[in-house]
């Protein structure tokens, strides 16, 4: 699969948060048939890598030295192994299982596994990922969260207004609520907005365990990453297809071009005949000539100028 493409799957997967070796990172994965996408974030800095059929050969070939098998084989159990805990499917991967170290900027995650009862072990060796790609992969989609966000809750905001004057005509009209308990508050969109920043705001930036990515976030993000990535599909498949303009239809179009050292030298003397003694017509005459569309007749075929006079005849001829 092209990177572009690779690129437009993995957008459509959501961040999700896993644990491995008791730190919480934020994961996309993708994984074909013999090749897998990573990316990683702790939130402080993206890590990615990219791997095709060659590059596993290499690599399970430098990991595991008597291993023999074809990529297929054993790339197949990788994922088995992996995908649950770079999912976030399972809890933790475990330290003898899953386990992750830094080197540098660069971070490795390291598995250890069976394979027909020999140890199998693979290493994702994750290198810093380009402003391109974190952009694209994450600064954008959240921005644009955060905006479909805001637009909820002020939508919200005016339907508990229209509430409150529904309940409104109510008790003016001498309904009663048959338990208090249900007694609300009219709701006032600027003291709310107030408490809000001063009392939730706190509490939720001091629990950073999960890094705020739950399923209804990861629900939002796929939503709004499949629309963008639908409409840059249409994009590309639109401009690929649009007609372009040949470049003989361009010269038609412009006398001048067609005039210019198009017509050998001395070919002006036959004043628009070609060898049958027919009007020849150029791209340059336009339609309305009729002379360029009725043939000429020969002169074999012309009338002579003085007509024959014809022989008088008699009554009974």
């Amino acid at each position: 699969m092209e990177r572009d493409a690779v690129d437009g799957v993995l957008l459509d997967c959501p961040w999700v948060p896993v644990c491995i070796s008791g730190s919480q990172l934020l994961a996309k994965t993708w994984f074909g048939d013999t090749a897998y996408r990573i990316l990683l974030t702790d939130l402080h800095s993206v890590w990615e890598e990219e791997m095709d059929t060659r590059a596993i050969q290499d690599r399970a070939q430098e990991l595991n030295r008597r291993l023999r098998a074809p990529v297929h084989a054993f790339f197949s159990h990788m994922c088995e192994v992996a995908q649950p805990c770079l999912s976030g499917r399972v809890e933790d991967g475990g330290a003898l299982q899953f386990s992750h170290n830094h080197h540098g900027d660069d971070i490795n995650l390291k598995l250890k596994s069976e394979l027909a009862g020999v140890p199998f072990y693979w290493e994702f060796r994750c290198i810093p990922a380009p402003v391109a790609l974190v952009c694209s992969q994450l600064v954008r989609p959240l921005l644009l969260m955060s905006r479909l966000l805001q637009r909820q809750v002020g939508q919200l905001g005016a339907l508990l207004a229209r509430k409150d004057t529904e309940l409104q005509d109510y008790r003016d009209n001498g309904a009663v609520l048959s338990r208090e308990r249900l007694q609300t508050e009219l709701f006032e969109e600027q003291s709310y907005r107030e408490n809000f920043l001063t009392q939730t705001v706190p509490q939720v930036c001091v629990r950073q365990g999960s890094l705020g990515f739950d399923s209804e976030l990861q629900e939002l993000y796929s939503a709004v990453t499949s629309y963008g990535n639908t409409n840059a599909r249409k994009r590309k498949i639109s401009e690929r297809h649009a007609p372009k303009e040949d470049e003989s239809t361009t010269e038609d179009r412009d006398p001048k071009h067609a005039a210019s050292g198009t017509q050998p030298p001395g070919e002006e003397v036959n004043h628009g005949l070609d060898q049958g003694g027919r009007a020849r017509t150029t791209d340059s005459e336009t339609p309305n000539e009729e002379k360029t569309t009725v043939p000429m007749a020969t002169a074999a075929d012309r009338p002579s100028a003085r007509p024959k006079k014809k022989k008088a005849k008699g009554l009974f001829g």
